[in-house]
């Protein structure tokens, strides 16, 4: 698939991807590269996952890292409770040694988690690494192995090698600085807040009922808003709610209710002290700008 191709096949499922973009995804599909995405949170590096794999038609397995993210939680553990269960069985039972420990450390007992998942699909899944620069180094040089073969070792049982090649997706905020070593492994694409016209063809196509006066202020709304001094910048997922709510209370212009536009704030600012900056005048000045 080109990456023309593939930005259209995006398009379809509401993704608006630019050239960039399209081209750094259309790569590390065709060279078999996990794809490292950047970007301020909220500009759409996890739902590009979600949509590449419907796209492809596979499945999507998430791995969500955060500090303190060891191996048994993202790659694989055994089974204890079962395996006590077992255990006592066997003792019942007058059966003891190496029977009990071969069976107890069997397939039958052991836990997938996603990078194990992930390496075991008959069809390539795609797999999410969402926000690497959360989990703490020493996971992340971990990671690097998995990366490089595809492929785990179990010492219970044998080295795991990948059935087929997962499609891999890391995304990072900028929550601390990534590894040379990582970043040599990936292909790389940064991903910004959108322009008015990228972002008003999200809207669209999610909304795609919406009046074009109102997307175009919704529009002009959000990206004003994101300009003011906040501690959380609403993301793409936040203007849709706010669009969503909008609709809902059937609000046709911005100007027309500043009642119910404050309340719909509640999609946008996400912190009491963003809630308490952005006051009805602020949000009044805002949606007048953009009407």
């Amino acid at each position: 698939m080109a990456h023309l191709e593939l930005q259209k096949a995006l398009a379809a499922q509401g993704y608006v991807a630019d050239d960039d973009l399209a081209m750094a995804v259309h790569l590390a599909l065709a060279l078999g590269r996990p794809l490292l995405i950047e970007g301020a949170a909220g500009v759409g590096k996890t739902d590009l996952a979600r949509v590449l794999a419907h796209v492809q038609e596979t499945e999507l397995i998430r791995l969500q890292c955060y500090e303190g993210l060891d191996a048994s939680q993202a790659i694989y553990e055994w089974n204890y409770q079962r395996q006590l269960l077992s255990i006592r069985a066997a003792a019942e039972d007058g059966e003891t040694g190496r029977s009990v420990e071969a069976r107890i450390f069997s397939e039958e007992f052991l836990l997938e988690r996603p990078l194990l998942k992930a390496i075991r699909q008959a069809k390539s899944p795609v797999l999410l690494i969402d926000e690497i620069d959360r989990a703490d180094e020493e996971f992340e040089a971990y990671l690097l192995e998995i990366l490089s073969e595809f492929q785990i070792t179990v010492p219970e049982l044998d080295t795991i090698t990948a059935t087929s090649r997962p499609i891999v997706v890391l995304t990072a905020n900028g929550t601390r600085d990534l590894s040379d070593a990582l970043r040599r492994r990936c292909l790389y694409a940064h991903v910004d807040y959108p322009d008015r016209t990228t972002e008003l063809a999200i809207l669209k196509a999610r909304c795609a009922d919406i009046e074009t006066k109102l997307a175009g202020q919704i529009i002009g709304f959000v990206q004003s808003l994101r300009k003011e001094d906040l501690e959380k910048t609403p993301g793409i997922a936040e203007m849709l709610d706010f669009a969503a709510a909008l609709s809902g209370l059937g609000i046709a212009d911005l100007t027309q209710d500043p009642v119910a536009l404050q309340a719909c704030l509640t999609t946008l600012l996400k912190t009491q002290s963003d809630r308490a900056n952005i006051t009805t005048e602020v949000a009044q000045r805002l949606a007048g700008k953009a009407a």
